[in-house]
């Protein structure tokens, strides 16, 4: 049917022009039965909406950029492919910037936006990459930029964000260890600038402070968020006269390091020491032994945080900057046992 309009796209699917415009723009916002019929009657028609067209009334590019600290970690994979997904339904193409190689100030991120280079910003990364630069440039420019995973630092509190509650997080994944029977528990955590390892990191310590057990000097160390830095850490722990019979660490690839480094020392996970992670990457449940962590539905960030920026993107400061908070899980397997006698 050649030169279909929109309007016999309505027609056809018994809708208004309007609900066909939302199931093609917006499918997040019809019902699951409105949005089949939009499709079938699109594919019955052969309707095809022109995306340039579209594009260039709307002063979009279509292009959407994520901010993250490493393209080559696993957890932000999983993420990726949840934004991605969302991306793909919402006809947006997406860039990456990794804050390892470019770290971006205010005004390059507004001169993108207000250049047309991109329409709006995910912010994955651990640490803002935009200083406190950005609370001075969000009163004069509007920042279409929604936060996923993250703790939000205070000059980013206007932002929306999208993540689980990480304090709440550690403190379960600390008091798993301390139901088993653990009194001398250690903490690996990431970097001394990241606010997210900080709450995971506060979670921990309020659950030792709750169950009034006492953290020795020296147990809670430095990780880097890496295996390189976890093994290390370890080390560390490991060289304590009195060692911890637990470890808790801020992110499964710090556990995975740890989980070698006690092998090397010719120790047993779990018989000598229990190791605990988070995140709950792919590789976790592969381990030897498979690793307990804290399971974060990385996929559905992924996916919300991109669909929230389209929101943004759409209709400006008008939409809720209310966190959106999703639920964690512990994910019980066999690294952690009940302490040796």
């Amino acid at each position: 049917m050649p030169n279909v309009s929109i309007k016999e796209v309505a027609r056809l699917a018994d809708v208004s022009i309007a609900t066909v415009s939302r199931s093609i723009n917006n499918p997040e916002q019809v019902t699951e039965k409105t949005r089949l019929k939009v499709q079938d009657a699109i594919a019955k028609t052969g309707y095809s909406p022109n995306k340039l067209a579209q594009n260039f009334r709307r002063g979009r590019t279509n292009m959407v950029m994520v901010v993250l600290p490493s393209v080559g970690d696993p957890f932000f994979t999983a993420v990726m492919k949840g934004i991605r997904a969302a991306a793909r339904n919402k006809g947006y193409s997406v860039v990456i910037e990794e804050t390892q190689l470019n770290t971006l100030t205010a005004d390059e991120i507004g001169a993108m936006l207000v250049s047309n280079q991109t329409d709006g910003i995910i912010l994955l990364a651990s640490v803002s990459p935009f200083g406190t630069e950005i609370s001075s440039a969000k009163s004069h420019r509007q920042l279409p930029i929604v936060i996923g995973c993250e703790t939000i630092s205070p000059e980013l509190a206007d932002f929306p964000s999208v993540h689980i509650d990480n304090i709440a997080a550690a403190k379960e994944a600390t008091n798993y260890l301390i139901s088993q029977g653990h009194k001398r528990i250690a903490m690996i955590y990431g970097q001394e600038s990241s606010l997210l390892t900080k709450d995971r990191e506060l979670g921990y310590r309020a659950a030792m402070k709750q169950a009034k057990l006492p953290i020795a000097d020296g147990w809670v160390v430095e990780g880097e968020l890496t295996i390189a830095g976890a093994r290390k850490a370890t080390r560390n722990l490991m060289s304590h006269n009195d060692r911890p019979t637990a470890i808790f660490c801020a992110n499964d690839e710090m556990a995975i390091g740890c989980l070698h480094e006690v092998k090397s020392a010719g120790l047993s996970v779990p018989e000598d020491v229990s190791v605990i992670g988070f995140d709950d990457i792919r590789y976790a449940e592969v381990t030897d032994p498979p690793l307990t962590t804290i399971s974060q539905p990385a996929e559905e960030i992924g996916e919300r945080v991109m669909y929230r920026l389209c929101r943004r993107i759409d209709a400006g400061n008008g939409t809720s900057s209310a966190p959106e908070i999703v639920p964690h899980k512990l994910v019980i397997r066999q690294s952690v046992a009940k302490p040796a006698n």
